[in-house]
């Protein structure tokens, strides 16, 4: 019978799902950015990523169970409200948004403007902030004792995947940073060759760029 809010990261669907789940009374999703065009814009062509608006499963689920899409766009949260709870915990109580527009400056860079008259306050129980990736857990980096370049990534010598601990090897977004899925598949399978190179002192397994072919001999032809 909570007032869940979760603040950016509009593609993040099982926190709208199983907050609703969980029994909720109100799921909302907050994004700073305005909502998406339907189609590409000009200045959005092909090749690139489609910057378009996307129904996806936790919003669909959401709208048959509530009627509505549960994203807001173009609301900036100024403050968190806080009031202590029974036990003298300062919890958070709400949030005080304000609408917001997006405008080029005279050197063509976003400016964010919010709107006049636009402040409001929305109850708040729980608030999650999902904004992204910010490094790798901690946790295991600091139980192994293995190193981190300045942004806090498992340190690796270059198109390598073993850290400076033995027998620990890392891949993927802990190692190289946010990035693409396609990429945490090509090191979780180069990482991959190289553990099975470390443990059998060869691989036949692929490596960059796939598999190299060769002719065969055959009765010292070729």
């Amino acid at each position: 019978d909570q007032f869940a809010v979760r603040l950016n990261s509009i593609d993040c669907q099982p926190f709208l799902i199983h907050s609703h789940k969980q029994g909720a009374k109100s799921v909302q999703a907050f994004e700073i950015l305005p909502k998406p065009a339907e189609g590409r814009k000009p200045e959005n062509p092909w090749p690139e990523w489609p910057v378009i608006f996307r129904i996806d499963y936790g919003h669909e689920e959401m709208h048959v169970k509530t009627g509505k899409d549960p994203r807001t766009y173009s609301i900036s949260t100024k403050a968190f409200l806080t009031a202590e709870n029974a036990a003298g915990i300062k919890v958070v109580t709400g949030l005080e948004i304000v609408e917001v527009e997006w405008e080029k400056d005279e050197k063509g860079a976003w400016k964010l403007i919010e709107k006049l008259d636009t402040t409001r306050t929305v109850e708040c129980d729980l608030c999650i902030l999902a904004m992204g990736f910010v490094g790798p857990e901690k946790t295991v980096i600091e139980q192994l004792g293995l190193k981190s370049d300045p942004r806090s990534n498992i340190l690796t010598p270059k198109d390598k995947y073993n850290s400076d601990v033995a027998k620990v090897f890392a891949a993927g977004d802990c190692r190289r940073g946010q990035s693409l899925v396609v990429w945490a598949i090509h090191e979780g399978r180069q990482a991959a060759r190289q553990v099975d190179e470390y443990l059998m002192g060869k691989t036949t397994l692929a490596g960059p760029g796939g598999i190299v072919t060769a002719r065969m001999t055959h009765k010292g032809h070729r």
